[in-house]
């Protein structure tokens, strides 16, 4: 409950921005309530009247009931014209706070380091900014002039009341005590349900999109049962929770509504009683009854919202959470790179752990000089990615430093870092756009001879050209309309482009043929000249004419030197190369 309290209060200052036409907002609806309350009131005068012309037995006072029925209708108009516009005015201020907080989380995103998404899944994510902001936000228009109304109209209904008749009034509000304590308690029985089904959803978010990716592959290798299995359990706990959670709060309407009705049975008949003794008048009595309703009604609209209210909560916790992760340790000051950068790379005694207790890299020394091309090979699981993770300042160095022309990386700014590095994954991604536009992303204001050109140094223009509409082909938003090689070969394009001193190619040739590799090693070949280069290579035969190789084991250097050096050696590496030209193909280590 206090977490809850808390988001709220944090949820208000994306209001409180919008404070004036939010005060336009609470001023219309005080109207609406105003307006609301004096309708039985004025709807009971000419009741009053008609009754005591015939009790006298005169003639019935047109002049005064017309003039009441004006009244009526002037209060009526201006009743819905209030409602109007503190519903539009609302829905605006609701409409500006949620683009801000989507900023918000946005660049809160743009924050957050790598190791946040490796430990999250994406569909989680995700459903965090759409489905639970989704959930503010229609919660905060439907609810808020609904409680404000409530509340206000009760105060008005009540104090109309005790205006009518004290004692009456008294016995009442029973109902509204009663009517609280129920609601107190269904909300603190099912809020956890409400909070279950939130991270259920998430869950079921993040199921359907990881399968939605891979769906290819499931119908592959046919994990189509198995696939469905999960799903299913997934789609089970969010129904149990999803069950409960409405199960119990839909009690909240039927328990309080048996305290309104009961409440109106007395009065109806207490009433009466003071009508016939002559303590109130039958139009007093038409208004009292209807002023019960006023307050009953706004009590059954909250507890009708409170389902929408707690989902909502469990949703601004949802959000917060993401807004409160711990962000990418920024520099008080940033060194900035020298303006003519070289290239120069060294690692220091650098060691790193994803998790403390299980070591990956202990003291890693090497040096690369500019313009130089590293090779970096070992078995599965060597720490060769997480090498470049930590040049890119994906992640930071536990111990020691990774220097950039002197200058350790952990002393700049992670953008100037990164600007300094181009690189080409082993899984090309491209996104939903056209070809240009997809080379384009390494380099924004990069003109359209600069995109053809480094296409031609890839050597994918000839691909493209005999693609429909060429550069302007649309790639979809999962780019398996171009193949696994042609994406290859654009990712080179979008690095070139880019024309960075430091380039990672990271496998760039693993899964692609024999024909097609010749055709990346070349263009890679071309990229790399005149640059510094770390090539992490499965394929030893890519690698022959690198000016160092860096064998690596378990996080450690085991062996370095060049092609030639390390066969003659006869160690570990030797082995390895040997092992991929071997005619049975048995790989030793």
């Amino acid at each position: 409950m206090k977490q809850t309290i808390s988001s709220l209060k944090r949820l208000w200052t994306y209001l409180r921005t919008y404070r004036f036409t939010f005060a336009l907002v609470i001023f219309f609806t005080v109207l609406t309530v105003a307006f609301n309350a004096a309708l039985p009131y004025v709807s009971g005068l000419p009741t009053t009247e008609i009754m005591k012309n015939v009790k006298n037995g005169e003639p019935l006072n047109f002049d005064y009931v017309i003039k009441c029925l004006v009244w009526i209708a002037v209060v009526g108009f201006g009743y819905c014209g209030a409602q109007l516009l503190s519903g539009i005015l609302m829905t605006k201020v609701v409409q500006q706070a949620m683009k801000d907080l989507r900023r918000d989380i946005t660049e809160k995103i743009n924050r957050l380091p790598v190791s946040y998404f490796d430990t999250h899944q994406q569909g989680n994510i995700l459903s965090r900014v759409t489905n639970d902001v989704d959930a503010v936000s229609g919660a905060m228009q439907q609810a808020f002039i609904n409680i404000v109304s409530a509340v206000l109209g009760i105060i008005m209904a009540v104090a109309m009341m005790f205006y009518i008749n004290p004692k009456m009034a008294l016995i009442s509000l029973v109902m509204i005590p009663a009517s609280i304590l129920i609601s107190r308690t269904i909300v603190k029985i099912s809020q956890k349900y409400f909070q279950n089904m939130q991270n259920a959803l998430g869950d079921l978010n993040g199921f359907v999109q990881e399968n939605m990716t891979g769906f290819s592959v499931l119908k592959l290798y046919g994990r189509e049962k198995e696939t469905l299995e999960g799903f299913k359990k997934v789609n089970r706990r969010l129904q149990h929770y999803g069950f409960r959670s409405g199960f119990i709060s839909g009690l909240m309407m039927p328990l309080v509504s048996l305290t309104a009705y009961l409440t109106y049975i007395a009065m109806a008949v207490l009433g009466g009683y003071y009508v016939i003794a002559g303590v109130i008048v039958v139009g007093q009595l038409q208004a009292f009854i209807q002023y019960i309703w006023q307050v009953s009604q706004p009590m059954g609209n909250i507890t009708q919202l409170s389902s929408v209210l707690q989902s909502a909560a469990a949703s601004t916790q949802r959000v917060f959470e993401i807004l409160d992760e711990p962000e990418e340790v920024q520099n008080e000051v940033d060194t900035p790179l020298p303006t003519d950068l070289a290239g120069n790379v060294v690692f220091e005694n650098v060691s790193f752990a994803y998790d403390p207790k299980k070591p990956l890299i202990q003291d890693l020394n090497f040096e690369v000089k500019a313009g130089q091309t590293v090779a970096i090979v070992g078995p599965t699981g060597a720490g060769k990615t997480t090498l470049i993770n930590l040049l890119m300042r994906f992640y930071d160095v536990n111990q020691g430093a990774i220097k950039i022309d002197s200058i350790d990386t952990k002393a700049m700014n992670r953008s100037e870092v990164r600007s300094v590095f181009g690189m080409v994954l082993q899984d090309a991604w491209l996104y939903e756009g056209t070809i240009a536009e997809n080379i384009r992303f390494g380099k924004l204001d990069a003109t359209d001879y600069e995109i053809v050109d480094a296409a031609k140094t890839a050597n994918v223009h000839h691909f493209i050209k005999t693609m429909p509409d060429g550069y302007d082909m649309m790639i979809n938003s999962e780019g398996d309309n171009v193949s696994l090689g042609q994406k290859q070969l654009l990712t080179i394009a979008r690095a070139v482009i880019s024309d960075p001193k430091i380039l990672i190619l990271d496998e760039a040739t693993s899964s692609v043929d024999t024909r097609l590799e010749a055709l990346i090693q070349k263009a890679m070949d071309r990229v790399m000249e005149g640059r510094t280069s770390f090539v992490i290579a499965h394929r030893l035969s890519t690698i022959r004419e690198a000016d160092l190789i860096l064998v690596m084991n378990q996080g450690r250097i085991i062996e370095k030197g060049t092609h030639q050096s390390l066969l003659a050696e006869g160690g570990f590496y030797e082995k390895l190369y040997n092992s991929q030209f071997a005619e049975d193909g048995d790989y030793e280590e």
